[in-house]
């Protein structure tokens, strides 16, 4: 398919599941609502809407349907690009310890951080799950540069190590949890994007907006390790340069939609795989498709999240993980797992 039309494709999902997502829920608005809504604060007449719909729609629903754009459109192209350095479609986010780090910082002050300490406030959790997202990626990097030269096999075992690590420190903090704790922890561990506000979608517009325009940067020589990292080392690729690089992009990205909306697994693993089936493996088209349709991936997972079961509301991380298990089965009956992607 020509990049053109997979661009409009995807900017057509994302604006009808969007639109969609605005308008459902408890009380219905009209697209016509909407767009009055929405012209009302441009200071344009589109139309009449009530002060109720337009500010529900104003400090609900669109706060969360932007917040569920960004993290989509991180999972999704930082996972693109981790599956181009390791050249594998089975790479994911969570393999280099990103998710894992980030949950333990948040179980870490869940758990501890709030009773002993006593800080109230929204900032902590994101700020102690965007830290450990760090540290964990930091140490993977250290991990994997072994005489001199960063190996992108290392850094997918030391991040597999380290998340495993992770996830026993969060299984000793959930063990020591009471139960107000817990509670908070189960909801957070599965992902949400339900407490989104216009000042959580301004902090992590920041780091996932640097992180996205980063990546494009990256397709050229992505599109070179594709053929092998000694071949892109004889064209005067810098492979350790650019495995540090993608890592430390991948975990700003991830580890900002970790530490506001908890886990969210599999859109970067979803996404990457139907978008190189229609677009083809060159990265400069990939990276940002990638981010399109992972934003109009996780805008509609939102939707069915909040409707399919309503008025009760299920984690969006339930519905990820509901369609992208059958991918990840599918990659590994063709054989596809132990494939470098082309």
């Amino acid at each position: 398919m020509p990049p053109s039309r997979v661009f409009a494709v995807l900017a057509a999902a994302l604006a009808v599941a969007a639109l969609v997502a605005l308008g459902r829920g408890a009380v219905a608005i009209s697209p016509g609502e909407i767009l009055a809504a929405l012209g009302d604060r441009l200071g344009l007449d589109l139309g009449d809407v009530s002060a109720r719909k337009a500010a529900i729609l104003a400090s609900i629903r669109l706060p969360r349907v932007a917040l569920a754009a960004l993290v989509g459109a991180a999972l999704g192209g930082a996972g693109a690009a981790l599956q181009g350095i390791v050249r594998n479609p089975v790479a994911d986010p969570t393999l280099i310890g990103v998710s894992g780090g980030a949950a333990l910082g948040a179980v870490a002050w869940l758990v501890v951080g709030a009773r002993w300490l006593g800080i109230a406030g929204p900032w902590p959790l994101p700020v102690t799950a965007f830290a450990g997202a760090l540290l964990t990626t930091s140490i993977a990097l250290a991990l994997a540069r072994v005489e001199g030269r960063t190996s992108a096999v290392t850094l997918l075992l030391g991040g597999l190590g380290l998340a495993s690590l992770a996830g026993a420190g969060t299984g000793i903090l959930i063990y020591l949890a009471d139960d107000a704790a817990l509670r908070s922890i189960t909801f957070w561990s599965l992902g949400s994007v339900a407490g989104a506000t216009w000042p959580l979608v301004g902090a992590a517009a920041v780091p996932i907006g640097v992180a996205l325009a980063a990546l494009p940067r990256l397709a050229g020589d992505l599109d070179r390790v594709a053929l092998g990292e000694l071949e892109a080392r004889h064209v005067g690729v810098d492979v350790e340069r650019l495995i540090r690089r993608t890592a430390l992009i991948a975990a700003l990205a991830v580890g900002a939609a970790v530490a506001t909306c908890g886990v969210i697994g599999f859109v970067g693993l979803v996404v990457p795989y139907v978008v190189r089936g229609a677009a083809g493996p060159g990265h400069r088209v990939v990276l940002p498709a990638c981010a399109l349709g992972g934003a109009a991936l996780l805008v509609s997972a939102d939707l069915v999240a909040r409707t399919l079961v309503a008025p009760t509301e299920l984690p969006v991380g339930i519905v990820t993980a509901a369609l992208g298990a059958p991918v990840l089965l599918t990659l590994v009956r063709r054989g596809r797992a132990t494939e470098v992607v082309p």
